[in-house]
């Protein structure tokens, strides 16, 4: 079972960088989640985001820098089915998704700022893999990702 946020930062008060909290919600039916961290970078294109969703994601959370774009999702439904199907434990996304309804049924952690109906572009572009900033600190990808209803936490190390 996952430890909270809050015993993670009084355990490891060192280790951990905490994300300034602006406005995040839960909207997957696994509210606490972590993982190794996977990134994507894209402005109202989810072509990528596909992509990494159909990897591996075992142990794994992508980490979506959306540039915090409100005017189209960039994961809905779809996309968190086959999240699960390739055993991602969760998405944060700085930005938005769609079918809220239904990804809150699944057995996936999801955390993004809001919710549109919109789907977003499909112009292939992107990049993977790369540090992504944002709520005030770096996601590396293969440092690790804690999250619950309290906030997100960054560890270089796996700390649970």
């Amino acid at each position: 079972m996952l430890q909270n946020t809050a015993d993670l930062c009084d355990q490891f008060p060192d280790n951990v960088e905490v994300a300034t909290p602006i406005g995040f919600k839960n909207y997957g039916g696994d509210i606490s989640f972590s993982g190794e961290i996977c990134t994507i970078k894209c402005f109202e294109d989810n072509s990528f985001v596909r992509k990494a969703l159909e990897q591996n994601g075992e142990g794994k959370v992508l980490v979506i820098d959306g540039g915090g774009s409100l005017r189209c999702a960039l994961l809905g439904d779809m996309l968190a089915d086959l999240a699960i199907k390739n055993k991602w434990n969760g998405v944060i996304v700085y930005g938005c998704i769609r079918d809220s309804g239904a990804i809150a049924k699944l057995p996936l952690g999801v955390k993004a700022l809001e919710t549109i109906p919109l789907k977003s572009n499909k112009r292939n572009e992107g990049q993977e893999n790369i540090t992504v900033r944002f709520a005030g600190i770096d996601f590396v990808p293969g440092h690790f990702v804690y999250t619950d209803e309290d906030g997100i936490l960054v560890s270089a190390q796996n700390l649970i």
